[in-house]
C-alpha cells in the first residue's frame, strides 16, 4: 500500500491540470532503434529480420515507477516492397498494466535511385488491468470493480521516408480514443497521439559519422512533447550520444552508448535523469536494448543507420 501512495503523491502532482487520466505510449531515449513500435511504415525497412527488444526503468527513486518492456519483430517480404511486422509492449505504471499487441504491414515505393517511401498500417488490441493488491483494498470502488483485464481493439498508420542517409517519419499509432472503464468519473483512456520523426547522418570524418535526430509527439489534450538527440558514430561500431526531452512540465536529459558486437548483434544502454519538478523525488531512468538481425542474403547492400 505505501507504494501506491507514494507513487499516486507524485502521479497527481504531475497531473493535477488534467481532468482525467489517459495512457499514451510510452517514450524512449533510444526511440530511434524502436521505430516499428510507433510507425508500422518502418516494418521492412532494415531490409532483413529485425528483432528488438528493450527494458526501460522509469524514475527508479520512487516505488511503482514505470516499468516497460518491447519486443519487435519486422522483415521485408521475398517482394521486397511488402514489410510485415509484430510488437508487443508491456508497459507497468503504479498499478495500472498496460498490454498491446500489434501487427504492422507496410508497403514501399522507389521515389528516387537511393530513396524510398513507405506506407504503413498498424491494427491489434490494447488491453488494461488494475492490480489484485488495489482490488482487494478497495473492492467496493466503483471506479475500479470488476477491471481485471479489458482488450479492446485499436488502428495505427504511418509513412516513412527514408534513404540509408536520412528519414522523416509522420505516424498515429492509435486512431480510436479508447475508454477502457467506462466509469464517468475515472477515465484510463488511450488517446490519439502523433509523431513526427527525423534524422540524418554526417560524415565528419573516414572513421567517426554524426547522427542528431529529433521526435516530435502531439496528444490530444496534452503538451507538445520534444525529443532531440545526437550521436557519434566510430569505426562502424561504438555509438556514443546524449538527448533532451521536454514538454512545459518536464525535462529530462539523458546519454547514450551502443555497440555493434557483430554484424547480427548489437546492444544499447541509455540513462536519462529528470530536470523538472520530479527531481527531488526521482532517480534517473535506465533503458537496456539488444537487436538481433539475420542476414541470409545479399538484400542489405548497405549500412543501416537507423
Amino acid at each position: 500500500m505505501k507504494k501506491f501512495i507514494k507513487f499516486n503523491i507524485i502521479a497527481i502532482a504531475l497531473l493535477a491540470s488534467s481532468a482525467a487520466f489517459s495512457q499514451q505510449l510510452p517514450q524512449f531515449t533510444q526511440y530511434m532503434y524502436n521505430t516499428v513500435s510507433i510507425n508500422p511504415a518502418y516494418a521492412g525497412s532494415r531490409e532483413t529480420l529485425s528483432i528488438v527488444g528493450l527494458h526501460r526503468s522509469q524514475w527508479t527513486g520512487i516505488d511503482g515507477g514505470p516499468t516497460t518492456q518491447t519486443l519487435s519483430v519486422h522483415s521485408p517480404l521475398r517482394n521486397e516492397k511488402i514489410g510485415l511486422g509484430v510488437s508487443f509492449i508491456k508497459d507497468k505504471l503504479g498499478f495500472e498494466n498496460f498490454n498491446y499487441l500489434y501487427a504492422d504491414f507496410s508497403y514501399t515505393i522507389q521515389t528516387s535511385e537511393t530513396a524510398k517511401l513507405a506506407f504503413g498500417l498498424k491494427g491489434g488490441f490494447t488491453g488494461y488491468s488494475i492490480d489484485q493488491e488495489l482490488r482487494d483494498l478497495y473492492p467496493n470502488d466503483p471506479a475500479i470493480y470488476g477491471i481485471e483485464n479489458r482488450w479492446k481493439p485499436n488502428l495505427g498508420a504511418g509513412v516513412y521516408w527514408h534513404s540509408n542517409r536520412w528519414y522523416v517519419g509522420l505516424s498515429t499509432p492509435r486512431i480510436l480514443n479508447t475508454n477502457y472503464n467506462g466509469e464517468e468519473d475515472y477515465e484510463a483512456l488511450e488517446k490519439v497521439s502523433y509523431y513526427l520523426t527525423g534524422g540524418i547522418v554526417v560524415d565528419l570524418s573516414e572513421n567517426t559519422k554524426l547522427k542528431p535526430a529529433f521526435l516530435i509527439k502531439a496528444t490530444n489534450g496534452a503538451p507538445l512533447s520534444y525529443d532531440l538527440t545526437a550521436n557519434f558514430l566510430f569505426y562502424e561500431k561504438l555509438w556514443l550520444g546524449a538527448g533532451y526531452r521536454f514538454n512545459q512540465n518536464t525535462a529530462a536529459l539523458g546519454g547514450l552508448v551502443d555497440f555493434q558486437i557483430s554484424k547480427q548483434l548489437r546492444i544499447g544502454y541509455a540513462y536519462e535523469h529528470p530536470l523538472s519538478d520530479l527531481r527531488p523525488y526521482a532517480g534517473g531512468t535506465h533503458e537496456v536494448l539488444l537487436m538481433f538481425e539475420v542476414f541470409k542474403s545479399k538484400r542489405n547492400k548497405s549500412p543501416r543507420y537507423f
